[in-house]
């Protein structure tokens, strides 16, 4: 199992993206229009800090996640907010600073700061806009994101099924009903970082808009061609988005949302996987018995409140196991619903320290409460979850991976 806990942080930033010794053509295929804006244009960017290590058995972190906040933050101050990256940060002289270069040259800044700790750095995720984001890791591999919307109807069934299989299987969602779809097509390198971007515009822009034209606005079952013998279901689609796609580059994973909380991967290694988020309400109160009282207020800070607080935390499941051809589909998205309602049930509108036994003997950290809920969504799931993400606020994230 692998444990992250990741840190969201802000920063804003103005840069043009081109290379000095390419022609102006060559610069436009590469970078779009963008590379025109003589005098830089602008982005508000979000930086995740993507942290793996042991937990603590004493004060249940795996790192202070305050920690991470004031000392990220020292490098973004000094070196990317509110700066124009081509001449005022000296990485980004000769490199342009496209999100991909960017998130490489966070992680290289900030990785050094935590020498200090028994945790590493394992990533750097930079959003620059909702449609682009990138992700450095920290053997050198990367990842350029791209996101593309579309709105389209469909009937939930599958021409391999009979009708009485299909509203057994698929309910009212066998009736006619549309989606505003966003995907997101990851493009991995092993090798991250120069002046190219790893997909061109000039070809990404070409894909997505012949997608768009295929999809958008389109009744699923009987107007794209591509799907006339395929269940047309999230995770069928995801597969035939997955398709078209690599056919133009080679394409890592996507990941289909038909809803802001539901979503399907489909995965280079035909790997399928489906994802549902899911609410819950509680109060809690960080503190370790082992800890003086003066000792947990300083480790804590205001999360040792004597009186407690209380948060709207969001989970994430991603369930992966045997992909069913016939029918489209992956998991009985009912049962997967159920799984995790069982499972947060306990914990809604309690006070997780004084009202569970969850965490009678261990403080309630975020790193503490993901691996509390792990068993209990993986048990009624038949040990099929891959992946398990909890949100303490937007910017505090804790995840649990099978590996």
């Amino acid at each position: 199992m692998l444990l992250t806990v990741s840190k969201r942080l802000e920063f804003s930033a103005s840069r043009r993206l081109r290379v000095k010794h390419w022609s102006d053509s060559e610069n436009l295929a590469a970078f779009g229009p963008e590379t025109e804006a003589r005098y830089g244009t602008g982005r508000n960017y979000v930086a995740y800090f993507v942290f793996t290590g042991p937990v603590h058995p004493s004060n249940g972190m795996l790192i202070n996640i305050s920690e991470i906040k004031e000392r990220a933050e020292k490098i973004l101050r000094a070196r990317f907010d509110h700066k124009f990256l081509n001449q005022d940060n000296p990485s980004f002289r000769e490199l342009p600073p496209t999100v991909e270069n960017v998130a490489r040259q966070l992680y290289v800044d900030v990785a050094p700061l935590f020498s200090d700790v028994d945790a590493t750095l394992a990533a750097c995720h930079v959003s620059e806009s909702p449609d682009r984001s990138a992700t450095f890791y920290s053997d050198s591999t990367g990842e350029a994101n791209y996101w593309f919307e579309f709105s389209a109807a469909r009937r939930t069934m599958s021409p391999h099924l009979s009708e009485e299989e299909n509203a057994s299987l698929f309910g009212p969602a066998t009736s006619l009903h549309g989606h505003n779809y966003r995907a997101r097509l990851t493009f991995r390198a092993e090798r991250f970082g120069g002046e190219a971007p790893l997909v061109r515009y000039d070809i990404i822009s070409t894909g997505l808009r012949a997608l768009r034209e295929e999809l958008d606005h389109r009744y699923l079952n009987q107007e794209v061609v591509g799907l006339k013998n395929r269940p047309i279901t999230t995770e069928s689609l995801a597969e035939y988005i997955y398709e078209r796609v690599n056919v133009l580059v080679p394409l890592h994973h996507i990941r289909l949302h038909e809803r802001d909380d539901f979503f399907a991967e489909v995965r280079n290694d035909k790997g399928v996987f489906l994802g549902l988020q899911m609410p819950f309400n509680a109060a809690h109160r960080l503190h370790a018995a082992c800890f003086s009282d003066a000792e947990n207020a300083k480790l804590y800070g205001k999360c040792n409140n004597p009186l407690g607080h209380g948060h709207r935390y969001v989970t994430e499941t991603t369930a992966g196991g045997e992909y069913d051809k016939r029918s489209g589909t992956l998991y009985d998205f009912i049962v997967l619903r159920r799984a995790i309602e069982e499972s947060l049930r306990p914990w809604q509108d309690r006070h997780l320290d004084l009202e569970t036994d969850d965490f009678r003997d261990v403080p309630s950290t975020g790193e503490n409460i993901v691996r509390a809920l792990w068993p209990k969504i993986d048990n009624r799931l038949k040990q099929q979850l891959v992946r398990l993400r909890l949100w303490e606020t937007a910017n505090n994230r804790f995840t649990l991976r099978r590996t």
